[in-house]
């Protein structure tokens, strides 16, 4: 396996104010870049996730292949990777926070320092990753050519932040949470946080269908812990509820380019946008994205038909979902 990129800024100023010292952007690529550097693919990662959770779709014959696509699979702040809590004390503190402007800054500088891409022929994301491709879109116009958003909006709605109100509630009501920090492992908060999170991860029809039963659970308990619980138990507190406070602060137009005009941070996004939530989705519903899809100038709506909610977007273990969006994906990658 390919020893992960480090990319370092100095003195880089985060949008709720503080300048850090240093910060490090995690990264990946699969595929090589052409001699024209045409063929570059940022998809920037989701929450909890890190590039070895979702790379499963960069593959030969699959969503994005590496032998066509030079694919650039970056990490977020926050995610355990890129600088986090966990690894850099100082994000730890009350009223640090990072937003996906800074992402989407830092992102921009590996892009073009680092690596020597002008532009991007598409910025592909899943849920906070879209959020990420329409930051993109919205702070760059010119260095992105096509945006595919999948199941994740441009502005975190009032009813999203109550499931991640839920989500921080569920962590920091453990009783190793001092009000600042966790003295130990919150596993109460563990428990009630993979709860919350499966119930709204996938739909009622998907937990009426009860696929885990093929995977090998014996039953819902078992696929709540084994496949939620033990899964976000290996990634630090601290950071889940960074980035819970990113995806929180999610608005294209709240920067100091758009100074919090939302219509018209996202009404000035050129790139060909493939937006496709899933018919099923509980955090950012087809309702959302729609209006949203409404105010981008070059954009095809075009949801995913599917039982799997939030999960129809990053369809591991779920092969008619793939290939729905392994069609959208060429044909996006062809205009």
């Amino acid at each position: 396996m390919v020893t992960p990129g480090r990319f370092t800024l100095q003195e880089f100023p985060l949008q709720c104010g503080v300048v850090l010292p240093q910060v490090e952007v995690v990264y990946q690529v699969y595929g090589e870049l052409n001699s024209r550097h045409s063929n570059a693919i940022l998809y920037p990662t989701s929450y909890g996730a890190q590039h070895t959770d979702v790379n499963w779709l960069v593959r030969p014959g699959g969503i994005l292949d590496p032998n066509r696509w030079c694919v650039v699979m970056v990490n977020m702040f926050g995610n355990g990777l890129s600088t986090s809590p966990s690894n850099y004390p100082a994000v730890a503190q009350p009223g640090v926070y990072f937003t996906h402007y800074d992402n989407v800054r830092a992102q921009q500088a590996l892009v073009t320092q680092e690596l020597g891409i002008d532009q991007l022929a598409l910025v592909y994301g899943w849920s906070m990753g879209a959020q990420q491709g329409y930051h993109w879109g919205a702070l760059y116009p010119d260095r992105v050519q096509r945006i595919a958003a999948l199941c994740g909006t441009a502005k975190t709605t009032d009813h999203n932040k109550i499931f991640l109100y839920s989500l921080r509630a569920a962590l920091t009501s453990d009783p190793t949470w001092n009000g600042e920090r966790f003295e130990g492992t919150p596993d109460r908060g563990f428990h009630t946080f993979a709860q919350i999170y499966a119930s709204w991860a996938a739909s009622q029809a998907y937990y009426r269908a009860k696929p885990y039963l093929d995977w090998g659970y014996d039953s819902l308990e078992d696929y709540i812990l084994r496949g939620w619980e033990a899964g976000y138990r290996q990634r630090n507190p601290h950071n889940l509820l960074a980035m819970i406070d990113t995806w929180l602060r999610c608005d294209v137009g709240d920067n100091p380019v758009y100074q919090g005009d939302y219509a018209k941070a996202i009404g000035s996004i050129t790139a060909k946008t493939l937006v496709m939530p899933a018919t099923t989705d509980l955090y950012f519903t087809p309702e959302d994205c729609k209006a949203e899809a409404a105010l981008i100038p070059n954009t095809e709506y075009r949801p995913i038909p599917s039982i799997w909610g939030h999960r129809a977007g990053n369809p591991y273990q779920n092969p008619e979902d793939e290939a729905f969006i392994q069609r959208a994906i060429a044909a996006l990658l062809t205009q």
